[in-house]
């Protein structure tokens, strides 16, 4: 999973022919410019639909994809067309299909809010059966919900929470994982003081994810990034937990250069046993568990005060396209997806959390992923149902970082400028 990627805005032409072709609902004769396969039937039924996903690994994703068309198939008498494309290509080319007027009738991405404002996409009551509308857990209703409906329905998701190791831990004299961000500070500083460049705390601010370390602290100082419909990243809140994050770099607990840092580099440093803690999630720990280097513990993250935990969670999405008489298709394809047996595999093959409330009991009694499914219910995401959040993320991604050498509150000011420009 990726935190969302810039979107490109569509072109203009693309939009209104697009839209035009959706204003039947998805019932109309004919076939959509670009739909895939054949149509059939009294009312030019679509039988074959295409899905455009994203590769969350060599190994699983494809071959997930690959069964379920088959078993689709065969339950359904639909045809549906797999294309698999990595993390790096994805966003541009999905955003070419939609200039082009040939979107796909699902897509795996993770945004979803500006297809869903230029009315593009197919809403819950129009594709969603009930039993999966009631089933997707509430958390990712809200956040999948824009303009009052529910378009960017989860595939599957993470949660994030403290690794810390244990024998690094144990060399500082430190007993516990950390309850109060005081207390995340001091233990940094006992695993500095080890010394042979060793991390207290790694820190990630670098441009892959620098929105999704600082939620997670952001979150647990009581702060947000939009509040009342507005934004509000440079709230008093915020500002205390970046000159916090400042104040960690500054008293050399973290590695070097947090600006330039990735969460693939922060994850690196600590599977090589040269971080005391680092944000993480279960891939992270399965990579950990495979390598049997590390001995390891994972914890709620703390909060400034030692109050109740909140995670930052993230889902990316599988919406579907309006096309004439692709309805019946996407519904079933949708039908099929959230079945326990195929949208749980789909999650334990890659390694994340479930998106249904029938999910989390089903991995409720995986202990390697209790701390994570206690916070799930309630995790807190970045504003994915605000169309402009792509663009405000990446100059998030771009500026934050520089607040470790120069003025937290001016880095967020400039971002909130940002956000009320309209990204």
């Amino acid at each position: 999973m990726r935190s969302a990627r810039t979107s490109v805005a569509l072109a203009g032409a693309a939009i209104t022919a697009l839209a035009l072709g959706a204003c039947g609902g998805g019932t109309g004769a004919g076939t959509a410019p670009g739909a895939a396969g054949t149509q059939g039937g009294a009312a030019g039924e679509a039988k074959s639909i295409k899905l455009v996903a994203a590769e969350y690994s060599k190994t699983n994703t494809k071959a997930f994809w690959d069964a379920f068309a088959k078993t689709y198939k065969d339950k359904t008498g639909y045809t549906l067309e797999v294309q698999v494309v990595s993390w790096d290509n994805i966003d541009q080319q999905s955003s070419t299909m939609i200039q082009n007027n040939q979107p796909p009738d699902i897509l795996n991405l993770n945004a979803y809010a500006s297809y869903a404002k230029d009315g593009l996409l197919y809403s819950a009551d129009e594709v969603l059966p009930e039993t999966v509308k009631s089933d997707v857990l509430d958390t990712f209703v809200k956040y999948g919900t824009y303009n009052g409906k529910f378009y960017g329905f989860p595939d599957l998701s993470s949660a994030r929470a403290l690794f810390y190791n244990k024998t690094l831990f144990k060399q500082a004299g430190i007993n516990e994982p950390p309850k109060t961000w005081a207390e995340l500070a001091e233990d940094a500083k006992k695993i500095s003081a080890l010394g042979g460049g060793t991390a207290g705390y790694a820190l990630p601010l670098g441009p892959e994810e620098a929105q999704g370390e600082f939620s997670m602290w952001l979150f647990n100082n009581g702060g947000q990034w939009k509040e009342g419909g507005k934004w509000v990243i440079n709230s008093d809140k915020n500002v205390e937990t970046l000159t916090f994050l400042k104040k960690l770099t500054d008293d050399k607990v973290t590695q070097n250069n947090p600006a330039r840092t990735n969460r693939a580099d922060a994850f690196d440093l600590f599977k090589s046993g040269k971080a005391g803690m680092v944000v993480g999630f279960s891939p992270l720990a399965a990579a950990l568990d495979a390598d049997k280097k590390v001995d390891y513990g994972v914890a709620a993250f703390p909060s400034n005060t030692g109050g109740a935990s909140k995670t930052f969670g993230v889902t990316d999405y599988l919406m579907a396209f309006k096309k004439p008489g692709n309805d019946k298709a996407v519904k079933a394809f949708y039908d099929l997806y959230y079945q326990p047996d195929q949208v749980n595999t789909f999650i334990k093959n890659e390694g994340f959390l479930p998106v249904t409330k029938t999910g989390l009991e089903k991995f409720k009694g995986d202990q390697k992923l209790k701390v994570y499914l206690e916070t799930l219910p309630n995790a807190q995401l970045t504003p994915t149902d605000d169309p402009t959040w792509d663009k405000i993320k990446l100059a998030v991604q771009q500026n934050l970082g520089s607040a470790m050498t120069g003025d937290p509150k001016a880095v967020l000011d400039k971002l909130q400028q940002t956000a009320e420009a309209g990204g």
